[in-house]
């Protein structure tokens, strides 16, 4: 199975360009595609599940043509959308039966064994009976995973799905993906890079609509090795330093401020080299060090 994006672009009414020229192939697998807030990841994600059009470029999984044949992808298409909402006093196991139903699961029989096999592999079955509006938001999102799987989909689309979630849950639900990754293309859209660095096999970087970076994750952390410089400092010294270098990114560590800088060139003695991460990717990829 591979999806095949050429030329894609989307400009809505109020001017804003979400896509432009968009070019991807996803094979089987987790897909991470990482980007800042309002970079085009949901437009994206959108335009693949068929819930807008685009304005030009194609879109096809297989042969199967996804801006023509809409009718044909909602039969193998799960998404999970970055705003998931539930009805809060129904039950897991009622509302999935009823989504079974409405996705062409006509059978009782066939639908109680589908429901219970998705509680299972969602852990939600020793739950199933209550209210979803007493879910965690962990449980919720696991929930918003069982319906995208209903029909045995063979794409599913995840949108910003572990924001708000607590470390423990947010490992979990990554687990999950993972596990049905194996069969199915997963496309995973997030601004965290720690989603993606540990499970996708392949990325994108999008930024202002446009695809910065396309690859494997380790093979893109091998393109920044011997270029990021870091040091820990004080704030009066950080904020000089940042007026001379190509600071791609800092943070607060112990009291001081980590800098990560980018440099072809040895540094003086207040940088050390690092072993690059996902973060410097990403960070160095929107600094536009790192080219396509």
């Amino acid at each position: 199975m591979k999806l095949t994006i050429k030329g894609l672009t989307k400009t809505y009414p109020n001017g804003v360009q979400a896509l432009k020229n968009i070019n991807l192939e996803i094979k089987n697998g987790l897909f991470g595609l990482l980007g800042p807030n309002g970079a085009g990841k949901s437009s994206l994600m959108r335009t693949i599940a068929t819930l807008q059009n685009a304005d030009s470029g194609n879109i096809f999984l297989d042969d199967l043509n996804v801006l023509e044949d809409k009718e044909e992808v909602k039969k193998i298409l799960g998404y999970l959308p970055q705003e998931f909402g539930v009805y809060p006093n129904i039950s897991a196991q009622e509302l999935l039966n009823h989504l079974a139903l409405l996705k062409g699961v006509h059978l009782k029989k066939e639908r109680d064994e589908v429901v219970k096999s998705l509680l299972l592999q969602t852990n939600l079955y020793e739950v199933r009976n209550k209210n979803l509006g007493g879910f965690s938001g962990g449980m919720k999102q696991r929930f918003g995973i069982a319906q995208a799987l209903i029909g045995n989909p063979k794409i599913i689309i995840a949108d910003e799905p572990t924001a708000g979630l607590d470390p423990t849950e947010r490992n979990r639900f990554l687990n999950l993906l993972s596990e049905i990754s194996e069969q199915v293309i997963v496309i995973l859209s997030t601004h965290i890079v720690e989603d993606v660095k540990e499970l996708c096999s392949q990325m994108a970087i999008i930024n202002k609509g446009e695809v910065m970076f396309s690859g494997h994750p380790a093979e893109a952390i091998r393109q920044v090795q011997g270029k990021i410089w870091t040091c820990q400092v004080d704030k009066p010294t950080a904020r000089e330093l940042m007026t001379k270098y190509n600071v791609i990114s800092q943070k607060f560590n112990t009291g001081l401020i980590e800098l990560h800088v980018w440099s072809e060139e040895p540094l003086n003695h207040h940088f050390v080299i690092a072993q690059p991460v996902l973060e410097d990717v990403y960070f160095s990829v929107l600094n536009g060090n790192l080219k396509p």
